[in-house]
């Protein structure tokens, strides 16, 4: 038996999932302290409308990675805050299309300096030839 009793050659600290949590609650803590009136998941949102503009709800989920029930309640919350406008599509009328208003093309087109700053900062602990290559093999795995 291994000294934190889990049996020879298991490490919690060691294993990927472990390793990448606690990546994502560095990443996550530092986005909160640069941008703090928004989340993660809402600030993809905005981003990837401002990428492909007037999308479907679902279709919107598919890019940023996120299921129906979630990017629902992302999208309710952009829009009460005037981020985001929803309509029915033109010819199927219980799809929902999302969009940027005004003010999120605003908001996000100043958040994205704020954003690459926050990447740079949660990679910062790496060389840029390390980082490259840690944003490529976990690209790989997604």
């Amino acid at each position: 038996m291994s000294p934190d009793g889990l049996g020879d050659g298991y490490r919690l600290q060691e294993q990927i999932g472990f390793i990448l949590r606690k990546a994502h609650q560095r990443h996550v803590a530092i986005f909160a302290s640069h941008i703090s009136d928004l989340t993660p998941p809402q600030f993809a949102a905005l981003a990837k409308l401002h990428d492909v503009g007037e999308t479907s709800q679902n279709q919107l989920g598919n890019m940023i990675a996120m299921d129906a029930a979630t990017v629902k309640g992302v999208i309710d919350r952009l829009a009460a805050r005037g981020l985001v406008r929803l309509s029915k599509h033109e010819l199927d009328k219980r799809r929902l299309q999302v969009n940027l208003t005004d003010e999120g093309r605003r908001a996000i087109e100043q958040l994205v300096p704020l954003a690459k700053a926050i990447s740079d900062q949660t990679l910062e602990p790496l060389s840029p030839k390390d980082a490259e290559t840690l944003v490529a093999l976990l690209s790989r795995i997604s």
